[in-house]
């Protein structure tokens, strides 16, 4: 883990660095060997103790001379082997040129052609495994942390458009007179919303929850992406002429059949996520104290528990808590712990640090703001007090075997090594499966043995103009890939409907 910097430290530094090299990148002089020796730009960050008990964005964001210094790494390579990376096929080198000269809004505005979301897209997206992990930069370092931060220049010019009000709408085709449904509100399900409404089509989002944006309203930590940025992209959506009803759950409020043959829908489209939390099957999760992450996150990030006087749900307080998993929502809940008062947060995981299959990036951030990381155990048991509380765990460490089939080097178990982790809350976050409310309210929509949806190469499922994608045709997958599933399907059904 690398030394805490102050933003104003960072930014100082980047300042300096922009002075000495502002000639050269005024008259676009920069050899690519100058390109390569130019360091990379940390993101600023709030000081680690003041943030883990603040719900307040750690990630601070670039200044200007950060965002210009960092764009002119980029050797812009004529092969662009960062867009075959983006799921969403942004034209990376397009838009960093521009970030490279200070034409902020132009560059989101390339961005835009493929990618409404930006602004959270820098903030979530995975980069280091997709665009940032093809950059030629960091294959010259032979370290892919030391590519382009591609998405952190994509999060500042967004932020920048957003901040100086510079945004502007899509423009609409003149109106078809043709409905499509869009079942859930998730990332998925808003870039479908916005593809189809930009081609005339009238387009209304049904939402299960009180509030839109699935997964990045009720599953990602304020701390992480600030829901009013959620709220603006939806707002964006509403000026563009997409309709939203909320407090709907497809499968009970009404049928999917009942929108396509009583409501008049003449398409649909399936984006309700993977909502169903996994489970260990160990003695003691029916105990008080025991959450899937899911629930914990909702109640914390929809539902607010952090504000004891507003929220809309009770908090369950707990002064130790242990986080069963090594994910990013691992890394979510175990900070998330401490904004809700925990003395401890500690993360139990069966591996090394080396197999978590979190962002490196939000590993750190949970170290650096004091989750204490237990590798190679793995609870059996879970205990309980007489009146059914949670007062620790029972786990047995393990030690690396031969990889897997994921190429994870597989955990064994030592036998005897079991010992107890004191707690008094234990946090469930193995990842979730597809909800199967809408297979099992949908008669002919198919499923596989795991839930998800059956499409074809079209996004089609096997009923007639009914789409899907995102989570519940991939699995758990992150935000970048279910935009990605949405823009295919969204343009099969502008197909389907043109015809």
């Amino acid at each position: 883990m690398s030394e805490y910097i102050s933003s104003d430290v960072l930014a100082t530094e980047a300042k300096k660095l922009y002075e000495e090299l502002k000639a050269k990148i005024d008259d676009n002089s920069l050899t690519p060997k100058e390109r390569g020796a130019i360091p990379q730009q940390e993101m600023p960050t709030g000081e680690p103790m003041e943030r883990a008990r603040s719900m307040g964005e750690v990630a601070t964001g670039y200044t200007v001379e950060q965002a210009i210094v960092e764009a002119n790494r980029c050797l812009q390579c004529k092969n662009a082997p960062c867009v075959n990376g983006c799921p969403v096929s942004v034209p990376i080198p397009s838009f960093i040129a521009e970030v490279a000269k200070g034409e902020f809004k132009k560059a989101v505005d390339i961005i835009k052609t493929t990618n409404l979301l930006p602004a959270i897209c820098g903030r979530v997206c995975p980069q280091e495994k997709q665009c940032q992990g093809q950059c030629t930069v960091g294959k010259m370092y032979k370290n892919a942390e030391k590519a382009v931060s591609i998405g952190r220049l994509e999060r500042f010019v967004a932020d920048y458009e957003r901040n100086n009000n510079l945004g502007t709408l899509p423009q609409i085709a003149c109106e078809t007179g043709k409905k499509v449904a869009v079942i859930g509100s998730g990332p998925a399900g808003l870039t479908v919303a916005a593809d189809v409404r930009r081609a005339g089509h009238d387009v209304t989002v049904f939402e299960a929850f009180h509030k839109e944006g699935g997964v990045m309203v009720y599953g990602i930590p304020e701390f992480r992406l600030p829901k009013a940025i959620v709220a603006n992209e939806v707002e964006n959506l509403k000026k563009m002429g997409v309709k939203f009803r909320t407090n709907f759950l497809v499968g009970r409020t009404g049928t999917l059949h009942q929108l396509l043959q009583e409501q008049g829908f003449d398409a649909a489209f399936i984006g309700t996520g993977a909502g169903l939390p996994k489970f260990m099957n160990i003695e003691g999760e029916n105990l008080i104290g025991v959450f899937s992450a899911n629930e914990y996150l909702t109640r914390a990030n929809l539902m607010k528990a952090y504000d004891t006087e507003k929220a809309d749900t009770p908090l369950y307080k707990a002064n130790k808590v242990v986080v069963v998993g090594g994910g990013n929502v691992a890394m979510d809940a175990a900070r998330m712990a401490y904004r809700l008062g925990a003395e401890k947060s500690s993360v139990v995981y069966r591996r090394t640090q080396a197999e978590m299959p979190a962002r490196r990036e939000e590993v750190a951030h949970a170290m650096e703001e004091g989750v204490e990381f237990r590798f190679l155990e793995n609870p059996v048991k879970i205990l309980g007090d007489e009146n059914g509380k949670v007062i620790g765990v029972e786990v047995l460490s393990y030690e690396l075997g031969e990889p897997d089939a994921s190429g994870r080097r597989s955990p064994v178990a030592i036998k005897g090594s079991e010992h107890v982790v004191d707690c008094d809350a234990v946090i469930i976050a193995l990842g979730n499966g597809s909800n199967p409310l809408m297979e099992k309210t949908t008669p002919g929509l198919e499923a596989d043995e795991k839930g998800h949806i059956k499409v074809d190469e079209k996004a089609e499922t096997s009923l007639p103009h009914v789409f899907a994608g995102g989570d519940i045709v991939l699995g758990a997958a992150t935000v970048i890939l279910a935009m990605g599933e949405g823009r295919k399907a969204a343009k099969s059904i502008n197909e389907y409907l043109a015809k």
